[in-house]
């Protein structure tokens, strides 16, 4: 995922909930971003509520992974054309997207962009 800073963990909540609805009974093996989000308070303490591990990824890590839907902005505000693709692929050991990323707007006027991929287990 990515995310502004700030955000309240309400809306990465909502992101994450609307994200996962459409599959169905799914287990979440951890949340991925990019590693400035390494210390973002509204997902450490989502991780933690709901047991989920974390991973962050550098931006050189991002920027090697195949997505549908690149963005040139997103490049040049953080070094990579994809954060929540790219981190939910590298989680997943390279798995494919079940859910392309999803922009969500939290009533707290911060946004989220959330993306789902399948673990490919070895």
């Amino acid at each position: 995922m990515g995310c502004q800073r700030g955000i309240a963990r309400l809306t990465l909540e909502c992101a994450i909930d609307t994200a996962l609805s459409p599959l169905g009974a799914v287990v979440v093996r951890c949340l991925a971003s990019h590693v400035r989000k390494s210390a973002e308070p509204a997902l450490l303490e989502l991780a933690q509520i709901r047991g989920w591990p974390l991973r962050f990824y550098s931006p050189e890590a991002l920027a090697g992974v195949a997505v549908p839907t690149p963005s040139a902005r997103v490049a040049g505000e953080v070094g990579t054309p994809s954060v929540a693709e790219a981190a939910a692929r590298l989680a997943a050991d390279g798995g494919e997207l079940l859910v392309a990323k999803q922009r969500h707007q939290g009533i707290d006027g911060t946004s989220v962009t959330v993306a789902v991929a399948h673990w490919r287990q070895r």
